[in-house]
């Protein structure tokens, strides 16, 4: 196989010139390991394609279906799983060391609200100048949020500090 190729393009037909191939009908009928003008013979008596799986097996694995049909059910297939897939939201909060408690709750009203719409929720605290020598104080913000969302929310990070930042990561509870 030439590189040029892309990497979901398919030995089909003519393209396909091994000496010899393990062929395998549409039905699943076993035609053993043939000459590939002779596979291609088999397939063009059957009017489909002949249309290699495996080209690196020893012997290559080449199979006699109806390309078309099979490209579109690997096309449904993939449409299927992308319906089913559930993209992850991730809401950040942002709060600063000398935060009051007031806006704290403010903030916490807002967390509630998305974790109850199934997103991520990521509380920040930055630290500025000489708030870096004590990232505890923080964790201390992020330690008073946490008793008022945990009935609601799972703590995936601990308080951290990540840069200037002190991170902690809530994900809404299995329903």
């Amino acid at each position: 196989m030439s590189n040029n190729r892309d990497k979901d393009e398919v030995l089909m037909n003519e393209d396909i010139n091994f000496k010899e191939v393990r062929c395998i009908g549409d039905d699943g009928t076993q035609y053993g390991v043939i000459s590939s003008a002779e596979a291609q013979k088999i397939a063009d008596g059957l009017s489909l394609d002949l249309v290699c799986i495996a080209p690196e097996a020893t012997p290559p694995v080449c199979k006699i279906m109806n390309y078309g049909k099979f490209k579109y059910q690997q096309e449904k297939k993939k449409k299927e799983a992308k319906k089913k897939q559930k993209v992850i939201v991730i809401k950040e909060i942002k709060l600063s060391v000398k935060i009051a408690d007031n806006d704290i709750s403010y903030k916490v009203k807002h967390a509630r609200e998305f974790l109850e719409e199934g997103n991520h929720v990521r509380f920040r605290v930055f630290l500025k100048g000489r708030e870096m020598a004590q990232p505890e104080s923080a964790t201390e913000v992020l330690n008073k949020i946490w008793p008022m969302i945990e009935d609601i929310g799972v703590m995936d990070k601990e308080p951290k500090l990540e840069g200037r930042y002190v991170n902690m990561m809530i994900l809404p509870k299995a329903k």
